[in-house]
């Protein structure tokens, strides 16, 4: 009998190990799937291009700096034309995330000033990419410069030059060739028309807007201040993005001059032509 129940004993016992055995396996697929799912729901967004950012001061040339700020050469001492050169860094406390330098110079004929801001964005939720968090911060300064939306094409404008050419031989071939009064009154009538017609629909290009071929995403602003008594300054302002960086470069330049408006055209166009150096060696 003793030996009977020793072996319904052992029989028991290998019954037991063998069910959880089997639970223990169940249970282990569960746990595996539950890991692969919240493997899967924590994936971090893709990190920036930029881990690092440039010297302010020193990414801008000598030569660029003396397309902006003319009065540099006017500086006779040597030392205080280098310290001019040199600029002044915007204090900060991370130079991986932040960056700057400003210059002030005035000569004979104007104050000019120029400031160039890098900001390298990190986006702090892991759902969120850094490119991301840089174009929401770069949508903002948008948003807050009050950049009008870009305007199609009038009908004028994109008329082509064979159907303009047209309609001005038909209107040649109408008009009366019997009056003589007529007929020398008409060039000078189409000569008025002309230009009236292409100062109004060719744009000037020099009003604030966005800007397609720098960067990301980029805007210009345009901003002319004082008047009457004193002398207009004018800011130009260019700001692009490119990956997880945000660049800023503004631009002012004030004449001495009572009444003197400083030129639009030129100040964008040295604004954008550093602008266009900062993005490519950025983009090394």
């Amino acid at each position: 009998m003793q030996r009977k129940a020793y072996v319904t004993g052992i029989a028991a016992l290998l019954a037991a190990l063998l069910a959880g055995c089997t639970s223990g396996s169940s249970g282990g697929e569960d746990t595996s799937d539950k890991n692969a799912d919240t493997s899967t729901s924590t994936v971090a967004a893709q990190p920036g291009k930029y881990r690092t950012l440039p010297e302010a001061c020193g990414a801008v040339s000598h030569d660029t700096l003396d397309s902006l700020l003319p009065g540099i050469a006017q500086i006779a001492d040597e030392d205080q034309r280098a310290k001019a050169y040199a600029g002044d860094a915007t204090l900060t406390y991370d130079t991986d995330r932040k960056v700057g330098c400003h210059w002030k110079i005035e000569s004979t004929d104007a104050t000019d000033r120029l400031s160039v801001d890098f900001e390298r964005v990190v986006s702090y939720d892991n759902a969120v990419s850094d490119d991301s968090e840089a174009q929401t911060i770069y949508t903002q300064l948008e948003t807050a410069a009050d950049i009008p939306e870009s305007a199609p094409p009038s009908s004028a404008e994109s008329a082509s030059p064979s159907d303009s050419a047209s309609e001005s031989a038909s209107d040649s071939a109408s008009a009366p060739a019997s009056d003589p009064a007529s007929a020398s009154a008409t060039p000078s009538a189409s000569t008025s028309t002309s230009a009236d017609a292409s100062s109004s629909t060719t744009p000037t290009g020099l009003q604030p807007r966005t800007l397609s071929d720098l960067g990301d995403e980029a805007y210009l602003d345009d901003e002319l201040s004082g008047s009457g008594s004193t002398a207009e300054q004018r800011t130009v302002t260019v700001v692009f993005r490119t990956s997880n960086v945000v660049v800023t470069i503004v631009y002012e330049e004030q004449p001495m001059a009572t009444g003197t408006v400083p030129d639009s055209k030129e100040m964008q166009d040295r604004a954008q032509n550093l602008a266009a150096q900062l993005a490519e060696a950025l983009n090394g």
